[in-house]
């Protein structure tokens, strides 16, 4: 394992041969695994992904997947984009509403766990190699590189995650930091934050930093501040159902220049938002960007941008710049958290 994390398996029967159902389940999309234990390893099976609006329940996902891999499995572990709470949860971009033990009735699953999504991505650095990161920036001194880590995850929405370093292991907990609100600074961004406001009353950094805030800032620059859009980035607009993708694959080939400098700012919120993130978890053992969006814009995370406006700050500056960052490149990151979890979290056994 390339990181140590908090898995006694003790608390749990998962021992060679039982398999474990785990999701990740997102407001775009729902990936399910099947996971087959394997001393204190897990082998990926067979997966599958849903879109997660196209269904009515995860139940039926669940079932589907079950009768196609004619599997009976011992767990389900489910990490999900919302605040868990007793293990039950209401996701925050998807009108569903899950409940343990009522899943593990309707599935006749034995045991049925739910976790965050982004304290599931904090548990698949479990399970994920060292080709599965790339390196931002390595910090000033990496010898210094010891304590807790964060992880920052824009996509559909907005995730963070902490790693307490307890001297010996990191034990991963989730935020709802990405709900917190948006800090302008500059007067461009007070004219965001009041464009935001037509949309919402309380404009958060998830509201900037996701899939759809990219679009949010790309509209006001076009729509508030005038930017031009050429013939072609309209029809564009008109013939895709991602208009995120438009936009960054525009800014990342150079054709557009109201999209270059909308990602510039994406990028510049982006760096805020992590550092201060990393500012209040003390996570000098360095920052993850995990999600969607990071690994499909990397170049413009190594410039200069990030690292400049991340290491900004009145007084800890000096701290910052000695933080590795990293980004996350293996996708199936919070699929294969939250399968360990199910085979070896500390979670209660029922």
């Amino acid at each position: 394992m390339q990181y140590s994390l908090y898995l006694p398996g003790q608390q749990t029967a998962a021992t060679d041969g039982h398999t474990v159902i785990a999701a990740d389940v997102g407001g775009t999309k729902t990936n399910l695994g099947l996971f087959e234990v394997r001393g204190s390893k897990l082998a990926l099976v067979s997966e599958h992904t849903f879109s997660s609006k196209g269904q009515q329940r995860f139940e039926d996902m669940v079932q589907a997947f079950l009768q196609e891999n004619n599997a009976t499995p011992s767990f389900l572990s489910i990490g999900v984009a919302g605040p868990v709470l007793n293990n039950q949860v209401e996701l925050t971009n998807l009108d569903w509403q899950l409940d343990g033990r009522a899943l593990e009735k309707d599935l006749g699953i034995s045991q049925v766990v739910l976790l965050n999504d982004l304290e599931a991505t904090a548990y698949g650095l479990a399970g994920i190699a060292k080709e599965d990161m790339a390196e931002v920036s390595d910090g000033k001194d990496s010898k210094r590189a010891i304590g807790n880590m964060a992880i920052l995850a824009p996509g559909t929405g907005l995730g963070q995650a902490g790693l307490f370093w307890d001297g010996d292991c990191y034990r991963p907990f989730a935020t709802e930091g990405g709900h917190s609100d948006f800090a302008p600074q500059t007067d461009l961004d007070w004219e965001i934050h009041q464009y935001l406001q037509r949309e919402f009353d309380l404009p958060s950094w998830e509201h900037l930093i996701s899939g759809p805030g990219i679009y949010r800032i790309y509209s006001f620059l076009r729509d508030v501040k005038g930017y031009k859009e050429p013939a072609w980035l309209t029809e564009n607009f008109k013939n895709s159902d991602d208009p995120t993708a438009v936009v960054s694959h525009a800014a990342m080939r150079g054709l557009d220049d109201t999209c270059k400098e909308t990602m510039d700012l994406f990028v510049r919120y982006m760096a805020r938002e992590a550092s201060s993130l990393v500012l209040k978890h003390k996570a000098t053992g360095g920052l993850l960007l995990g999600g969607g969006i990071p690994p499909r814009i990397y170049p413009l995370l190594k410039g200069a941008t990030f690292r400049d406006y991340f290491v900004r700050n009145s007084e800890m500056n000096d701290l910052l710049a000695e933080v590795p960052v990293k980004v996350i490149l293996n996708s199936k990151a919070a699929l294969i958290g939250a399968a360990y979890y199910g085979a070896f979290g500390d979670h209660p056994k029922r």
